[in-house]
């Protein structure tokens, strides 16, 4: 078994009779690397939940994107995705600067199927993936501690409609968005940012 379980999970899953049930879970479906199929329904997934800690035990929870295959599964034990230009607040990502703590929800909402990976993050910005990824800052890489299948039950069946139209993409210019054109906002941007170009296209979403 992993060490997956702390005092807390135990005395609920005393106090609701799971012992059993959560044991053999733990025996069955957690894992510490990917086998193939894991790998193959990560790498179509082009969305993900990023939760993170800070030094301080506060939690953050992130929604990340990027066209299907953005997440790399580069060996059994490591994952890597690229960072993509943000809000500049990097909440998530100085939470792995700190504690480097991730857990990861992957949902395939059309098919209805979720997995969940839970390990150690880093951040490189001379990682030798960041030449795959256009305007990558910089790539994090997830050590695996705990990879497992969700029950499906309670996925809501849905169908994407549209890629966002700032997906970063090979041979295209990414618009920006309009927020960044805004008066609060345009006098405080880093002196690199793409929104300071005055011929690059701006979007609402």
């Amino acid at each position: 078994m992993s060490d997956i379980y702390r005092e807390g999970h135990r005395k609920i899953q005393e106090q609701f009779d799971t012992l059993r049930l959560a044991n053999r879970l733990d025996e069955t479906i957690v894992r510490e690397t990917f086998d193939d199929e894991d790998t193959a329904f990560i790498q179509q997934i082009d969305m993900f939940f990023l939760a993170t800690v800070d030094d301080r035990g506060h939690v953050t929870c992130s929604y990340k994107a990027g066209e299907p295959g953005f997440v790399r599964v580069v060996d059994p034990q490591t994952l890597a995705f690229p960072n993509y230009d943000g809000n500049g607040m990097y909440l998530s990502m100085g939470n792995i600067a700190q504690t480097r703590q991730v857990g990861l929800l992957f949902i395939d909402f059309e098919n209805q199927s979720r997995m969940r990976v839970q390990g150690e993050a880093t951040l490189d910005v001379k990682d030798p993936l960041i030449a795959e990824f256009p305007e990558a800052q910089f790539i994090v890489r997830v050590r695996v501690r705990e990879v497992f299948p969700n029950c499906p039950r309670y996925i809501h069946k849905m169908k994407r409609v549209e890629q966002s139209r700032f997906v970063p993409k090979k041979g295209s210019r990414t618009p920006v968005p309009s927020w960044k054109k805004n008066s609060w906002a345009n006098d405080v941007l880093p002196s690199h940012d793409p929104a300071r170009d005055p011929d690059r296209e701006t979007l609402d979403r």
